[in-house]
């Protein structure tokens, strides 16, 4: 990673022309190739940038990054302020709080958040189709499929119902009834799952984890 802070103008030729008037402003070059031109303000998006595959050409106050369309951004520099470098090394990638793997173990955790009584049969119980989050039986012994979203929408009731399906083909499973659970659930999913049977639970990530608010632990 590049990182100079210099006085420029910035100019893009290709499709269409734009023009940046000179003002004091971050350019990033990174190892893909990749050049940016940030101004101190504007969140994270660029002022302009040229995306991979390119080539910039350095010239004493001048730089010109060029595409395989040939489309150019000019930069030109009248005072450079700092110029560094950096190796950041191979990054590892984002890790989501509150995956559908992290709700999933949770909730096969604290499977009583979906009623007294309840116990787990299996987490990734294996259908034909697919597996199952959750196979669970409520206080009265009926077995209970439970699918898991962090956004429940109409696919995820798709998905259960075809579950369910198989599922009560089993004679030795049958009556098997459905919950669809997620952190947020669409209108349009809540009234689908309804008009089938299948019951909607919305989950609190952070009571799962046992995080205090308001005083209480869940």
């Amino acid at each position: 990673m590049r990182l100079v802070v210099a006085r420029c103008s910035v100019d893009y030729i290709g499709r269409l022309t734009a023009h940046l008037a000179p003002a004091v402003r971050l350019l990033m070059v990174k190892a893909d190739g990749s050049v940016l031109v940030h101004a101190d303000g504007g969140s994270y998006k660029p002022l302009n940038w040229m995306s991979p595959p390119c080539w910039l050409v350095e010239e004493p106050g001048r730089w010109t990054v060029q595409n395989k369309a040939g489309e150019q951004l000019v930069i030109t520099m009248s005072e450079v302020l700092h110029d560094s470098r950096h190796d950041l090394g191979l990054d590892p990638g984002l890790v989501k709080d509150g995956v559908e793997a992290h709700l999933q173990a949770l909730l096969a955790e604290h499977v009583l958040t979906l009623g007294e009584g309840w116990t787990l049969v299996r987490r990734e119980y294996p259908t034909p189709i697919g597996p199952v989050d959750l196979m669970c039986r409520d206080a009265a012994g009926g077995s209970v499929a439970v699918e898991i979203k962090r956004r429940g929408e109409i696919d995820g009731v798709e998905q259960l119902t075809r579950y369910l399906d198989l599922l009560n083909r089993d004679p030795l499973l049958a009556p098997v009834s459905g919950v669809f659970a997620a952190q947020q659930i669409k209108p349009q999913a809540r009234v689908l799952a309804e008009d089938r049977g299948i019951r909607c639970v919305v989950l609190d990530y952070d009571q799962l984890r046992g995080i205090e608010r308001d005083g209480t632990l869940f």
